[in-house]
């Protein structure tokens, strides 16, 4: 996982949300936009719930091994905002319908 937040803030997501950093929120290629789900960072083992509003990482982040994009927020409650990467687990609670705001 990666996190984006400062040079997207403010801006329309690809569920017409406007992104805010400091929410639960994160970007994933092919999750269904609305999804719901548990983001554990496995070097310390701290979760989050989030909720996918964007579309991302970008290809070039994905060919890195990045699956997903999360808030700033999100990257502070799973500890990893100094190192800007960290391995996770993603677990869906509960899929989206893809419905824009």
């Amino acid at each position: 996982a990666s996190f984006y937040g400062k040079a997207f803030e403010g801006k329309e997501t690809a569920s017409g949300e406007i992104f805010d950093k400091e929410e639960y929120v994160a970007a994933h290629p092919t999750y269904p936009l609305g999804t719901i789900a548990k983001v554990t960072n496995l070097e310390n083992q701290k979760s989050v719930t989030i909720r996918i509003i964007d579309r991302g990482p970008t290809s070039e982040n994905q060919k890195e091994g990045v699956i997903i994009d999360l808030s700033k927020q999100s990257a502070k409650a799973l500890d990893f905002i100094v190192d800007g990467r960290t391995q996770v687990k993603v677990e869906v609670l509960k899929w989206g319908n893809n419905e824009r705001n």
